[in-house]
């Protein structure tokens, strides 16, 4: 059994272009987006990768972006697992500001930490709106990136895992701090070292297991040089 798992971080979307923390405000992508997603798709296709699986968080920006990855490597009839589990980090009463505004409002510090720290978790929401996506109040009024992965790795253990160890070739299709918090995992990144760990949009990471399980090092899918 030798089995890859692909991770995608979703193509920019309005939020990023607009410098605006996100979380789970679920915002379209942009016409750039668009684009670095069926680069990836491309670039898959070229490198003749294929899956068995894809699995995306409930938020249209990754929807998006694994549907076109999907028709441009020509596997459009690949099933696709969506779950809020692979959702953005929730990021609280930040969510919609503009990262400079916050800057302002809070102080760099402060923000910096927020968005970068493993364990800090920034300005609460007083509610959330009610969504019939996330039923049993499961949506969050904020969480750190500890709290990201702790939603995050029961469906990591459930479902992707599983269909990895029988061989089957998965693709991850999520966004910037849900992705982070998998690869700290996969590499067992210290909690201080995962500062430092930034996942592009479009910039496809590839990791390979072996008939033991064991994890390649980190690969960053590129076009080959011709």
């Amino acid at each position: 059994m030798v089995a890859q798992l692909v991770l995608v971080r979703h193509g920019e979307s309005t939020a990023n272009r607009d410098n605006q923390f996100t979380g789970w405000t679920d915002v379209p992508l942009t016409a750039k987006g668009r684009a670095q997603a069926k680069k990836v798709g491309q670039l898959l296709a070229d490198k003749a990768m294929t899956f068995d699986d894809v699995h995306t968080s409930y938020l249209q920006r990754a929807i998006s972006t694994a549907n076109i990855i999907l028709y441009e490597s020509h596997q459009s009839w690949v099933p696709i697992h969506k779950t809020w589990r692979l959702n953005e980090r929730h990021y609280g009463a930040l969510r919609g500001l503009n990262k400079d505004a916050a800057r302002q409002k809070y102080g760099v510090s402060a923000v910096q930490l927020w968005r970068r720290s493993y364990t800090a978790v920034p300005p609460l929401l007083d509610r959330v709106t009610p969504d019939r996506r996330y039923p049993n109040q499961i949506e969050p009024l904020g969480e750190s990136l500890a709290m990201a992965s702790d939603r995050l790795l029961p469906y990591w253990h459930s479902t992707i895992e599983p269909a990895l160890r029988a061989g089957r070739h998965q693709l991850v299709v999520a966004h910037g701090s849900s992705l982070r918090a998998l690869i700290k995992y996969l590499e067992n990144i210290s909690d201080e070292a995962i500062d430092g760990l930034e996942v592009g949009n479009g910039e496809p990471i590839c990791y390979t297991f072996n008939e033991k399980f064991e994890i390649s090092p980190r690969q960053y899918l590129q076009a080959d040089v011709k």
